[in-house]
């Protein structure tokens, strides 16, 4: 099903909502390092792609291997199997998803003191450390409500970061964003990805997608319709589907 060198190998990926089929048999695998980024118009299952891989939504049909993880049946999968599987992966969210009455340290510590045991003064020591990778240690002792929302979207992202999993899953990381944080969130994303971690993106921001993607997935109506390089992708798109969507978004 996958090789050693695929960090993520998925099969028969299906998932429903009554007789509206949101994902149909999808089928890729992402090798370890690789960062593939997912475009395609609203509402043609991005999003919910992600959400199954992290089993955040239960497929109906789909087989997973993340790394030496395997799960024959999401739709089946047990607790200690979806609790290994989210120990191996991070979810950065649309809307941050941040505890409001937790500081910006004590948020990025979490994870590392409840799932990972961590003692709390090296969990955070270490949050300090990731605080200061993006750009933020002087907001280690300010709450949500006291950020800006680039400034809550990078203390989420450091969080993902802090979990040192194989995989971060990305959902419209700017989408929630006033245009003149967007490019603060963008760079923090393109400096992760100078360290080789495997990300799987759905974004809406194309020129971001061609910069930093190894592999563009284009996707509509909860199927993949294309996929190859970024060159491939906007300079020579073999779908008319994928031209039209790229001619719309320009």
């Amino acid at each position: 099903m996958t090789s050693e060198n695929n960090a993520l190998s998925l099969r028969n990926l299906t998932k429903r909502y009554g007789e509206h089929t949101v994902l149909n048999n999808i089928d890729f695998t992402i090798k370890q390092g690789e960062i593939v980024v997912v475009i395609g118009p609203s509402g043609t299952g991005k999003s919910t792609l992600l959400r199954c891989i992290n089993l955040l939504e239960r497929p109906d049909t789909g087989q997973l291997t993340l790394g030496k993880l395997s799960i024959a049946n999401l739709a089946h999968a047990s607790k200690s199997q979806t609790l290994a599987l989210r120990r191996h992966t991070a979810f950065v969210f649309q809307n941050y998803a941040l505890f409001a009455n937790k500081t910006a340290q004590q948020n990025i510590a979490e994870r590392l003191i409840v799932v990972n045991k961590m003692p709390k003064e090296k969990a955070y020591a270490q949050s300090r450390q990731l605080l200061e990778r993006v750009g933020l240690s002087d907001k280690a002792n300010s709450y949500p409500s006291q950020l800006s929302g680039g400034q809550q979207q990078r203390i989420g992202i450091a969080r993902a970061m802090a979990a040192n999993a194989e995989l971060i899953l990305f959902d419209e990381p700017t989408s929630s964003l006033d245009p003149e944080w967007v490019d603060e969130v963008l760079n923090v994303i393109k400096d992760i990805a100078q360290s080789h971690q495997t990300m799987l993106i759905v974004t809406h921001e194309m020129r971001f997608a061609r910069e930093i993607a190894d592999r563009i997935i284009f996707m509509e109506g909860g199927n993949i319709i294309e996929e190859g390089t970024p060159e491939h992708i906007f300079s020579h798109p073999t779908d008319p589907r994928t031209a039209a969507f790229l001619e719309r978004v320009r």
